[in-house]
């Protein structure tokens, strides 16, 4: 365990509380629907293991998130988190634009057709 973060470990641990919280979940709940031990999660929760990328996959998927939900440091704000993904989308679309404007260009080209 000591090869992990220990930030890393805490963000973990802390979200996946949090989400568990959140979803109305006791430790034992989330557990059953995850179909890992309740040991299991108070462990991770304190964080005392790390989780395999199969426990991962169950928990996210038990908690009905994004896995890249769990490793979101905590001192973040939500409108912090916002600002960043509206920021990231941003970049994606005109990525996309400019990808579609050239590929559209090309097309033309090929038939000839002058823009």
């Amino acid at each position: 365990m000591s090869d992990k973060s220990p930030t890393l470990r805490k963000t973990l641990s802390a979200n996946i509380k949090k989400h568990r919280e959140l979803a109305g979940l006791t430790q034992e709940k989330l557990a059953e629907k995850a179909e890992i031990s309740a040991n299991m999660i108070n462990d991770i929760e304190g964080c005392r293991t790390w989780v395999s990328d199969k426990t991962l996959e169950k928990l996210t998927a038990a908690l009905k998130i994004e896995t890249f939900r769990l490793f979101i440091p905590i001192s973040l704000s939500d409108s912090e988190i916002e600002k960043t993904a509206i920021l990231d989308f941003a970049k994606d679309l005109q990525k996309i634009r400019n990808d579609f404007n050239s590929g559209f260009e090309n097309a033309l080209k090929v038939r000839g057709i002058k823009t």
